[in-house]
């Protein structure tokens, strides 16, 4: 074990790294084989099982992507690739995906380089199906950015040397897909619903971590922004979405990923350490804790806003929580790498 753990950028990391894989292995595997079943009970707890499975599998490759498991770069890169694949985000490479998210930490701002907003102003029709969708709580914005995963190549937003890479992983996905479908079309269907489940519960995580302003500039790394590498500013606009703070433990439910100023305060930090250091850092009270209940609210309220949110990073969020207008933020994932 000993020869194992010293490739981890902390030695106690191995048993964690291998409980939350395992979780990871038999919620997807066993969703699907769950969600094939007869019935309505056992195909609604594989839907629940696949989508937390692909949940956890994500904020895992937000880890990796802050090299906070192993201490060389090439094995963090190796396990992101491979979850990515269950998270669906594998149609962008892993490399952008974390080129986009070191912005977000280094710039504090969300650097994009496809604007939604801009597009479905410029497309009224689709606008109109995306706030129905929005308005039934389907989260179109964020089927929308992964949907251009798989075509920004062949756009002039994306790469046009991944042209070959996309029709590759898109051929070996549908292929899948064809072959669980002869196997049970039902579950196919249900993953779609799973799939969903995923993408709401990360946007919803990431609508009030933070207020910073929207630059289309991610293609631009020499681009000047006012606060850029500015400590005070990251802190005092970040913000920590617990679960539960009288039961933390439900806070792995989203592996930790809601103690999200001790995240920023130390990158590195592994999902299982952020707990203890959120503690060390500001004990029970910190006024950038913002409550669950608060931003399921504002979240129902404003869930139509959010399509365009026009006063992010001009408000201060608790404060907007409390009063019941925070606007959520969408299409700022970090599975998507544009």
């Amino acid at each position: 074990m000993f020869k194992i753990a010293q490739h981890f950028r902390h030695t106690d990391g191995v048993w964690p790294l291998i409980l939350v894989l395992s979780y990871i292995l038999a919620t997807y595997v066993g969703g699907w084989l769950l969600m094939a079943q007869s019935g309505l009970v056992l195909p609604a707890l594989g839907v629940i099982a696949c989508a937390h499975g692909m949940i956890i599998a994500a904020y895992l490759v937000h880890d990796c992507a802050h090299n906070a498991l192993f201490k060389k770069t090439e094995l963090n890169t190796r396990l992101g690739k491979l979850l990515n694949w269950i998270t669906g985000g594998s149609y962008g490479t892993y490399e952008d995906l974390r080129y986009k998210h070191m912005r977000h930490h280094v710039d504090n701002a969300d650097p994009i380089s496809f604007d939604y907003r801009a597009w479905l102003k410029a497309h009224p029709n689709t606008e109109k199906l995306v706030f129905a969708l929005e308005w039934c709580h389907i989260p179109a914005v964020d089927l929308l950015m992964h949907g251009m995963l798989v075509i920004a190549p062949f756009t002039r937003i994306g790469k046009g040397a991944l042209k070959q890479r996309t029709l590759l992983i898109a051929a070996a996905r549908v292929t899948a897909l064809i072959a669980l479908a002869a196997w049970s079309l039902k579950a196919v269907l249900l993953y779609a619903l799973a799939y969903t489940l995923m993408l709401m519960v990360l946007r919803f995580f990431d609508a009030y971590q933070h207020n910073y302003e929207i630059v289309v500039n991610l293609n631009d790394p020499d681009a000047e922004l006012p606060h850029k590498g500015n400590r005070e500013y990251e802190e005092n606009n970040t913000y920590s979405n617990l679960i539960s703070r009288r039961w933390p433990v439900l806070n792995l439910l989203i592996l930790n990923f809601c103690y999200h100023n001790a995240h920023h305060t130390k990158p590195t930090m592994p999902w299982y350490k952020l707990p203890a250091l959120h503690r060390e850092l500001y004990g029970d009270h910190f006024t950038r804790t913002v409550g669950l209940k608060g931003q399921l609210k504002s979240y129902h309220r404003n869930r139509i806003a959010g399509i365009y949110a026009e006063t992010y990073g001009q408000v201060e969020v608790p404060e907007a929580l409390r009063e019941g207008t925070a606007v959520p933020v969408y299409g700022l994932s970090f599975l998507t790498a544009f």
